[in-house]
């Protein structure tokens, strides 16, 4: 099988988000207190490190960051992002006038550390899961207007990304079926609706909506906060819809595939993918990750 390659940070997207970043921080008047006390001439060499063992990600924004203040410096960076570093990596030098670096210092930290952090943490989930088939996905459960960004992050760190926004996956929640009648009902009034390209999950909380559903053959279905022994019915339930042996099951193309969700934690993600789901959402992994602590040392 072929190696994954490593997710790319489009430029353009990694300008935008920094420039309102910068923006923000630089507000009516600028970075008073370097104006007020660094020479414009005066230059500094700087180094950022990492304090704690992580997922990087997010250099190239950082980069960006030094860059928009002043074109001059000289950003190196010394890892990749996706890389695995141990307390007190290096992972870029900063050079050129010290005004422009000490400006850019907290926009370029932010958005490493805190894509560092969600990298990190899916990390800590994909690693209890990865002697399973199961991949953990990110949810819609983001940062207004940073989604792209951690959903980068989440690939990073060996995850899987879920729809970006409601326009480009079809996902027939609870209150869609209770609106449109049925679960069989709305899958095909969706795939009615939708082009081929566009693909069609449901969820349900129980093995009688399950069963419905598989009727209408949706792309994915989604087990709502269903403990491991009903996930384990689940997907004993669609290897008979699809008349599939044990042995055949994951590897054939024509089943359906099933999302467990609800609840996911570090602490109970192995038992879940342990029953033979295809895909495990949670928005821990973008919600509730801690920021990867990452420095900024000046040596003159």
């Amino acid at each position: 099988m072929t190696a994954a390659l490593r997710p790319e940070l489009p430029a353009l997207l990694a300008e935008e988000q920094v420039k309102a970043a910068l923006l923000e921080d630089l507000g009516r008047a600028g970075d008073v207190t370097t104006l007020a006390t660094i020479g414009p001439d005066m230059t500094a060499t700087a180094h950022m490190s990492v304090r704690e063992a992580g997922v990087i990600a997010g250099l190239e924004l950082a980069r960006t960051a030094f860059r928009l203040i002043d074109p001059s410096i000289r950003f190196e960076a010394l890892a990749a992002d996706g890389d695995r570093v141990a307390p007190g990596t290096a992972i870029a030098q900063i050079s050129g006038r010290a005004r422009g670096v000490l400006s850019a210092e907290r926009v370029g930290l932010n958005f490493l550390m805190h894509l560092s952090g969600i990298a990190t943490y899916t990390a800590k989930f994909a690693d209890e899961i990865a002697h399973t088939a199961a991949k953990v996905c990110c949810t819609r459960k983001t940062i207004p207007g940073l989604r792209a960004l951690e959903k980068y992050a989440v690939r990073l760190g060996g995850g899987s990304n879920h729809r970006y926004g409601l326009d480009d996956a079809v996902l027939i929640k609870d209150n869609h079926i209770a609106v449109s009648g049925g679960v069989a009902g709305a899958i095909r009034a969706a795939r009615a609706y939708c082009g081929h390209l566009v693909k069609v999950e449901v969820e349900v909380d129980g093995v009688a909506q399950l069963r419905e559903a598989l009727t209408a053959a949706p792309d994915v279905v989604l087990l709502d906060n269903m403990g491991p022994d009903l996930l384990r019915e689940a997907v004993a339930i669609n290897a008979g819809h699809w008349g599939l042996a044990a042995a055949d099951y994951a590897a054939d193309p024509r089943r359906t595939l099933l999302e467990a969700s609800g609840n996911v934690k570090i602490e109970t993600i192995r038992a879940i993918a342990e029953t033979g789901v295809d895909y495990i959402s949670t928005s821990k992994i973008t919600m509730a990750a801690p920021t990867l602590d990452i420095g900024l040392d000046v040596s003159i």
